[in-house]
């Protein structure tokens, strides 16, 4: 079985966005490039992590003697995109990822596979096929301007979820909060 690559060399947009209300909130990773939409869906976590890690490898790029890829300090004004998600046609549920540096293109590249299939069927057949041929993959470069954009956005995002308790550090539901913290 040959896999399925939604490949973005130059996008037009990459965002983390979100649909639901904090507490029931699912998190994409949305691409476009002209009328070309793919949105992944992904844990909170994955997220917060992907953010970090580009602004990791983006901080250690800029310390190179004279800054040879032009990383910005900061996200450019230009670049900043609050926009909503377009509309969301779920491609899949993200399991693993992994982050490279493309230094011939100067791009930070993401990749994103699936979950595995849980379906007891797929299961009979996957025993004869490698299990690294994924039925999918997103592949997305994207330039150090674009990944600061594109950090400082999810940053935001992740960071509007429900509020925390100041006494036990578990989320606050907007319909109450039954806190686990008790003094001894």
């Amino acid at each position: 079985m040959s896999a399925r690559i939604h490949e973005f060399a130059w996008p037009d947009r990459v965002v983390v966005g979100t649909i639901g209300l904090p507490g029931s909130r699912t998190f994409y990773l949305q691409v476009r490039a002209g009328a070309q939409v793919v949105s992944i869906a992904m844990e909170k976590q994955q997220s917060a992590l992907l953010a970090e890690k580009i602004d990791e490898i983006l901080d250690e790029l800029i310390t190179l003697e004279g800054n040879p890829f032009s990383v910005p300090t900061g996200t450019p004004i230009e670049l900043v995109d609050n926009d909503p998600l377009e509309a969301v046609q779920e491609q899949f549920r993200t399991g693993a990822m992994s982050l490279g540096w493309d230094p011939t293109t100067a791009q930070l590249v993401i990749e994103a596979h699936p979950l595995p299939s849980d379906d007891p069927e797929d299961n009979d057949e996957s025993l004869h096929e490698d299990p690294t041929d994924d039925p999918e993959m997103l592949r997305v470069r994207m330039p150090v301007g674009t990944a600061r954009a594109f950090t400082k956005r999810t940053r935001e995002i992740v960071g509007a979820g429900r509020p925390m308790c100041p006494l036990c550090g578990y989320p606050m539901d907007a319909d109450g909060h039954t806190c686990t913290f008790s003094e001894s």
